[in-house]
């Protein structure tokens, strides 16, 4: 291959070693930890400290004790959402700072003494530059993400935390509350804790490595197979396996180039850093050529964390792109029975495998950012999770967990990654079948009218989203029909049928929303008022009289969301002389 690199220059932000975060209750030290949470807030905090779970809205709005969080330092356990959301979740509760602690009910195998190490920005990329590249001879206004949470954020080890809830007064915490600790306290008014950060924001310079080998008939549409090449620890599960990996690949498919394959579309290699702060090098990379990867990339395979442990094979896809996992998971097939498979976020296949193999524990989820319309295709195994983002990622456990066959383990991740490529860069129609969103639109849209018939309020009017959803399932069969009509030696018409295919995903991503405010604007899979999630809680909460019904505020959710999916639909149904009122 003829390799490029691509340069950013971005803000990233690393601990200060000669002047140490700390932890204060009342003037006792609790430590200086070595992790540390990127896009803190920097300076010294003191507030009342109050212990919150895992820091869940849910969690902040405890109906049980009613502590106003206004001012106060917020600890809360590690796990469950992301500590992005955690720290967001505490700012708009009015908090000063917060603690993230791994609990060992959570958190058996990890050492009391771990470090974590993370990021707070909810969001992806530079979190200065939000919305678009951090090229070097770009010039923008100084900007920030609506994504930082402005408060100071600190991660803890368990015995710090231990250490604080021993201080602690307070009512006893509710028993969801409770891990493995000898006490759980929800704190008093005279718990004063200090938070210093002093992390440094720094201008950096960061390089992301490509390689491609070329298509034949469709050099223009392309698959990308990547791996952060980074990590803030030694990051050897999270990094340095699937780096190997990716080389490994990128050798593999070289050789068949030189022995004659020509595949049909193009496949690219490519090597991320800056990952652990917020996917900042893939984000910068896709805010930088957006207007071409919008078109012409359909597909991402990361090979990100890709073997965590055994025993349990997974798989977990972004909803169109199980028959292309279907086609390429041959590699497993001397290890499990037939699939089955069950959907929460998105369809899953779950196989428990005899304790005497190795097994293989994939999960495909789609990066739901306007800026990432491609699938994401993460391969790893699951009871290594503990160990990421901590110091404890190293060598010495990874061959604990897998019984020494990370190599074996890794040959498995790499077959079915490249069958996986291989698949859709050769066959004539995309292994995508559009016909899985309509039980997602389904889903949601019968929740969305469950709630409405509660409210029984007749100026929501169901009927144009009821339409839009069935113009949906009209439109996913008539393209089916297309495709078994279609002469697959007819590469023109095959290009046509895979470019209405590509442009599903594309479409679900709300046009009503800033990518500068909504860093993901998918409407059933990403965040923000625009979702259909969004709706339905609003929806619940007026149910439930958490809040009152702005009937404007509803029926512009209403029209906005029932256009998009109309949209989706009319795209995929063909050119616009092959539309009706009717579609």
């Amino acid at each position: 291959m003829d390799p490029w690199v691509d340069e950013h220059y971005v803000k990233l932000q690393f601990r200060n070693s000669s002047s140490p975060n700390k932890v204060l209750f009342g003037a006792v030290e609790i430590g200086s930890p070595k992790g540390y949470l990127a896009y803190s807030e920097t300076g010294r905090r003191e507030g009342r400290v109050v212990y919150a779970n895992y820091g869940e809205l849910s969690d902040l709005q405890n109906k049980e004790y009613k502590l106003n969080l206004n001012g106060s330092v917020v600890l809360m356990r590690a796990g469950k959402i992301s500590m992005a959301q955690k720290v967001m979740n505490a700012a708009k509760m009015g908090a000063v700072a917060a603690l993230i602690y791994p609990d060992p009910a959570d958190y058996k195998t990890l050492s009391w003494d771990a470090e974590l190490y993370g990021h707070v920005h909810l969001g992806s990329g530079d979190p200065y530059t939000p919305g678009f590249p951090s090229f070097n001879h770009t010039q923008f206004p100084p900007a920030k993400s609506s994504g930082l949470p402005g408060i100071l954020a600190q991660t803890i080890t368990a015995n710090m935390a231990k250490s604080i809830f021993e201080k602690m007064g307070g009512e006893d915490a509710p028993a969801r509350f409770k891990g493995d600790f000898p006490t759980y306290k929800v704190g008093s008014e005279s718990d004063k804790v200090t938070v210093a950060v002093n992390n440094n924001l720094a201008d950096t310079k960061i390089h992301n490595v490509f390689g491609v080998i070329k298509g034949y008939v469709d050099p223009d549409r392309y698959v990308v197979i990547g791996a952060q090449r980074d990590s803030m620890t030694l990051g050897y599960a999270k990094s340095a396996v699937g780096t190997s990996l990716l080389l490994e690949l990128a050798r593999v498919f070289t050789e068949l180039k030189k022995d004659g394959f020509r595949p049909k579309r193009s496949v690219v290699f490519a090597s991320w850093t800056a990952g652990d702060f917020g996917n900042v090098g893939v984000t910068e990379w896709l805010e930088g050529y957006w207007s071409s990867l919008d078109r012409k990339a359909f597909t991402y395979i990361s090979l990100d964390g890709v073997v965590t442990g055994k025993f349990v094979f997974k798989c977990q896809t972004f909803i169109i792109k199980i028959n292309a996992f279907n086609h390429a998971s041959r590699p497993l097939n001397k290890f499990h029975k037939p699939f089955s498979y069950h959907s929460s976020l998105s369809p899953s296949v779950f196989l428990r495998l005899p304790a005497q193999n190795v097994a293989l524990f994939i999960s495909v989820k789609n990066k739901v950012s306007s800026r990432c319309l491609h699938t994401h295709f993460m391969m790893f195994f699951h009871q290594y999770q503990q160990f990421l983002d901590t110091n404890m990622d190293e060598k010495e456990h990874l061959d604990r967990i897998t019984k020494q066959k990370v190599v074996e383990l890794s040959v498995l991740a790499a077959q079915v990654a490249g069958q996986m490529a291989l698949r859709l860069i050769h066959d004539h129609i995309l292994k995508l079948d559009v016909t899985k969103y309509s039980d997602v639109i389904d889903r949601h849209v019968s929740d969305i009218i469950k709630r409405v018939d509660a409210l029984k309020n007749d100026r929501v009017m169901l009927i144009w989203l009821n339409a839009a959803k069935n113009s949906y399932g009209r439109a996913a069969a008539s393209l089916n029909v297309d495709i078994s009509n279609t002469d697959l030696n007819d590469m023109e018409m095959c290009r046509i049928i895979n470019n209405r295919i590509m442009k599903v995903e594309h479409n679900f991503l709300s046009p009503y929303v800033s990518l500068r405010d909504v860093p993901f604007r998918h409407i059933f899979f990403g965040n923000g008022w625009q979702t259909s999630t969004d709706l339905e809680k609003y929806l619940g909460d007026v149910q439930e009289n958490k809040t009152s019904l702005n009937i404007d505020e509803v029926l512009n959710k209403f029209a906005l969301l029932t256009w998009t999916i109309q949209g989706c639909a009319n795209d995929l149904a063909g050119d616009i002389w092959s539309l009706d009122n009717e579609i």
